[in-house]
Formats: C-alpha cells, structure tokens, sequence
C-alpha cells in the first residue's frame, strides 16, 4: 500500500470498528469535532485527543476522517518509512522537515494524526508537543497523546520511563478521553 493510501479517508473503507456501538466513542467525536473547528482561530491549530492505550483514538480520529473527508496518517508507519531514507546521523536534524512535509502532502487543511509515538523516541531528540505546535501554524491538526491530561498537565509516559514528558504551559485544545 502506498503513502497516498495511507492518507485518503476512504482507505478505512472496510474497517470494522465499534464505533457505532460505543455512545462514548461518539459523544467523544462530536466534541472533537467542535474542538476542531475552535482550534481554526487560534495561533497554534492543535487538538489534542488524550487518552491511555487502547481508550477509543484511533476510532475517532477514523471516524472523523470518515465523516469530514480529513487527511488521516498513521505517523508512526509514515515517518519510519520516510526516516529510513536518511543516515541515522541526521534524522533528528531532519525529522520537522520530514513531518511538515508528510502533512504537507496531504494537500488538505486539517489533518489527523494516529499513532505519534515516534516522537518521542529519545534517539530522535525532539520535543512533541513543541513539532506538533510548529507544524499546526498553517493548518489544522488533531494528534492522538497516548497519556493524560491531569491537573493542569498533560503527561506522555511515567516518570521512570526514558520517554516521559510532563507539560504544564500547553497551547493547545485538549480532549480528554477517559
């Protein structure tokens, strides 16, 4: 399957999710939606869908892919793809070039984007939220945060992991999931 594929809604086609099972899921999307068309005023356009492993993103972000005719992309699949292109020596210098121009492909507005794990990958030394602000200066992005947003912070990871961050200034709108 090409890169093409991987960002057209209509390669969802034959997915079976529940998301029309779960009134959850779907007062979730709804609201995600709203989110979206907040964030289209704001300086940074980032939404944020937070929530732990395996609590309904990915249903919704496909779903809203589904519903709008959005870009969505599996970010960890199309990075590493793109990633393997360069000598490991310069992929974290590459690396915001590389997601702008991922999105950038798109060709649309507003674009999701699933599975962002790879961001956090210490080898690529990179600040997530911080890419993710930067490339949402010219369009719309909705990105899954597998973590949680508590206390006025949002939290990737726990604090013993390699991986862990913990943000308190966050400009972006956040969408609970949980």
């Amino acid at each position: 399957m090409g890169l093409g594929k991987l960002l057209r809604p209509d390669a969802f086609s034959g997915y079976r999710g529940d998301i029309e099972a779960g009134a959850g899921i779907a007062m979730k999307t709804d609201e995600l939606k709203k989110q979206i068309a907040a964030a289209r005023s704001r300086y940074y356009r980032l939404v944020l869908l937070v929530g732990p492993a395996a609590s309904g993103k990915t249903e919704i972000l496909v779903q809203i892919a589904k519903d709008e005719g959005y870009s969505y992309i599996n970010l960890n699949l199309a990075l590493s793809q793109k990633l393997l292109e360069y000598p490991a020596k310069i992929r974290a210098l590459r690396l915001p070039r590389i997601v702008e121009t991922i999105i950038g492909e798109t060709g649309t507005d507003t674009v999701l984007l699933d599975n962002t794990e790879i961001l956090f990958d210490p080898v690529l030394q990179q600040d997530p939220l911080r890419l993710l602000q930067q490339v949402s200066r010219n369009r719309t992005i909705v990105a899954a945060w597998n973590g949680k947003f508590e206390g006025g912070a949002l939290i990737y990871a726990e604090p013993d992991h390699p991986e862990y961050r913990k943000y308190y200034e966050i400009d972006a709108l956040i969408c609970p999931l949980g």
